[in-house]
């Protein structure tokens, strides 16, 4: 879907204006009303409510206990925050195990709020991603290394090593593109392949452990302002120390009360 091709007013317009300009498109995740507004108002281009909260919310060793119920309600409360940046929300792992789970979760994910949905996969994926956009319902794909497949897959393990791999996740850019993709999250993956299909394709990519010469950058936002220090990617840059300054905070409260 080239940006000749949007309809007026679509959703995606501001990140092809920002890749037609050669600016980077910036993105963040957020669960809550506050991290919303507080992204909304610095100025970011698209804010993911992504089932990485699973992880850095919930607890929990993986993306696949997310529900569809847990993406409602956080989809809910961030899209009260947010005035400018695009919305996207993940479906969580086994919503869209056939077309028409994934058009009616999709539509849930929509009257929540999202401005469009995010779904993980690629060649494989295509009749979802058709039956999408038939329903005009704006779309995200990710292939690369995908969190809903860790336990099938053994681990988080990065992606394009061989030719072969890195030819497949090419094809499935080019397939998620004309099957009606607007933009495509690159995830862990070597940085010439992301590069790679980054010039092959027309629509934006959004990398995350993908190098820097992706349309886009996205990442959690408890790895940028250090809100989770129990683990942090190896690329992901921390900005802030909230977890520190909490724990200094609560530590002075408990001695002042003393």
């Amino acid at each position: 879907m080239s940006a000749a091709h949007l309809p007026a007013n679509h959703p995606f317009q501001p990140l092809f204006d920002k890749m037609a300009a050669d600016e980077v498109i910036s993105s963040l995740t957020a669960y809550d009303y506050p991290t919303a507004r507080l992204l909304d108002e610095a100025g970011i281009d698209l804010i993911l409510v992504g089932d990485s909260l699973g992880m850095v919310f919930a607890g929990l060793d993986d993306t696949t206990g997310v529900t569809m119920q847990h993406m409602l309600y956080h989809t809910e409360v961030v899209a009260r925050g947010i005035k400018n940046a695009l919305l996207v929300a993940d479906l969580p792992y086994h919503s869209y195990q056939s077309v028409e789970d994934a058009v009616h979760n999709a539509q849930r994910l929509m009257q929540a709020g999202a401005h469009a949905v995010k779904l993980e996969g690629g060649t494989t994926q295509l009749d979802k991603v058709e039956a999408l956009t038939r329903q005009g319902i704006p779309m995200v794909g990710h292939i690369g290394m995908l969190p809903q497949r860790v336990k099938e897959e053994g681990g988080y393990k990065k992606k394009g090593k061989t030719q072969h791999d890195a030819d497949r996740l090419l094809r499935s850019a080019q397939d998620l593109e004309k099957a009606g993709a607007g933009a495509i999250v690159l995830e862990s993956m070597l940085a010439e392949v992301a590069t790679r299909i980054t010039q092959e394709i027309n629509i934006p990519t959004i990398g995350i452990g993908a190098g820097n010469e992706c349309d886009g950058q996205i990442r959690v936002i408890h790895d940028l302002v250090g809100a989770y220090p129990w683990f942090r990617p190896p690329f992901a840059k921390t900005y802030a120390d909230f977890a520190g300054d909490m724990s200094k905070a609560a530590q002075s409260f408990i001695e002042e009360i003393k």
